[in-house]
């Protein structure tokens, strides 16, 4: 644009006004509006922060619940994966908002005298967990006691998990009680079951901290040892435990999380698809719901 018409441009617009307002042109004149009469925003969700341990359940669970609050509840969602002391301590700190795998009464039973009253027990999610130590089924022993005849064949170790997983903490009472002559090696849950499927693939022995449920128990023939002492306990339960405020911060996302609850053979299938889907488990879960489609609706809270 030249600077003529720079010049002109006020004229031109004044006309243009004149025109607008000219006898015989109809002006609506809008009556201002009431006040707090305006049309207000929808107000943004918060980003909904779930923490994890990386044991398969736990993995399997978080990106299941991630999904259907991204693709059913219209949240945003953070995950952080952490050992489980710091997931525990995230929660009480009210730095992430829930946590799907706490195992109950025996797992985890420190962590919550720790830190009770500041984390909150929504509900049982899974009602039919175990842990203990596990061998390949064709070991020709059934009993911890039996252990120490094998220490040599071992490599007088036990693979362990992350160490700051319950489950580490109750195989070394269950090393002294029983005066086990092997070494808790803590790895994580990925590179246990990568010596677990070495060992079976090779027919050597091994024994792993193991808990139920797992996909690996799908994958290969294994066994629980017999635990006379009771160290492990019997049957667990799998806990959903959030950050204090949360049920009234989010009152449908905790109705949410009491709601979730999963059976053997869906939880079964929920991480056999995980595991299968090498390094995609976003994709693995949203197949998983479209083939449970009424079972995640009735999780969804009523509007």
């Amino acid at each position: 644009m030249n600077l003529s018409s720079l010049h002109r441009l006020p004229l031109v617009l004044s006309a243009v006004a004149g025109l607008l307002v000219a006898p015989g042109c109809k002006q609506e004149n809008k009556a201002p509006a009431a006040e707090g009469a305006e049309t207000a925003a929808p107000a943004k969700k918060p980003v909904v922060r779930i923490v994890y341990v990386n044991w398969a359940e736990g993995v399997a669970m978080t990106h299941l619940v991630q999904a259907v609050l991204e693709d059913k509840m219209g949240y945003q969602v953070k995950t952080t994966m952490a050992d489980v002391a710091p997931v525990f301590a995230s929660l009480a700190n009210g730095d992430a908002d829930f946590f799907l795998d706490s195992w109950l009464p025996v797992t985890h039973q420190s962590y919550m005298e720790r830190f009770k009253g500041k984390v909150v027990d929504l509900g049982v999610s899974y009602d039919d967990a175990r842990i203990g130590l596990v061998v390949p089924a064709d070991l020709d022993i059934n009993s911890i006691e039996q252990l120490n005849g094998k220490k040599q064949a071992l490599n007088q170790s036990i693979v362990g998990i992350d160490s700051g997983a319950g489950i580490m903490t109750t195989t070394e009472k269950a090393i002294e009680a029983y005066g086990l002559e092997l070494k808790l090696v803590p790895s994580s849950g990925p590179a246990m079951t990568a010596e677990l499927k070495d060992a079976v693939a090779k027919k050597r022995p091994v024994v792993v901290t193991g808990w139920k449920p797992h996909w690996k128990f799908a994958r290969w023939d294994l066994k629980f040892l017999e635990d006379p002492k009771g160290v492990y306990g019997a049957k667990e339960s799998i806990h959903t435990l959030s950050r204090v405020g949360l049920e009234k911060d989010l009152p449908d996302v905790a109705a949410l999380l009491r709601n979730f609850k999963l059976d053997d053979q869906q939880l079964g299938s929920l991480m056999g698809a995980v595991e299968d889907a090498a390094g995609t488990p976003e994709k693995a879960v949203r197949e998983w719901m479209k083939q449970n489609q009424a079972l995640v609706d009735g999780w969804i809270p009523k509007a």
